[in-house]
């Protein structure tokens, strides 16, 4: 997968902005990682959820994956939630 397969119409633009900024992170693992979930689930996310994604997307590539592949812990705030429903997304944790 190159990119996005959900196109951004019909999302509010807070919607529209994490898809976009979900699918351009900075490394390519990522982008299909958080581009994956977002492109499934973005639509269906309350606002505290949106809150918690955009949280997340503030923390660096590196530190994020590590976590989501099992190699590594966040911060606590990020622990259940969106965090772990976006690891079972893509049975990306190793460890699970």
């Amino acid at each position: 997968m190159t990119g996005t397969t959900r196109s951004s119409g019909g999302l509010d633009d807070r919607r529209k902005r994490l898809l976009f900024r979900c699918w351009h992170r900075g490394t390519r693992e990522m982008d299909l990682i958080l581009g994956q979930f977002a492109d499934a689930e973005i639509g269906s996310l309350t606002d505290a959820e949106l809150d918690e994604l955009e949280r997340l997307i503030e923390v660096n590539d590196h530190d994020l994956y590590a976590a989501v592949s099992g190699g590594g812990k966040l911060p606590p705030e990020f622990e259940g939630g969106l965090f772990e429903r976006i690891k079972r997304y893509g049975n990306w944790d190793r460890d699970a």
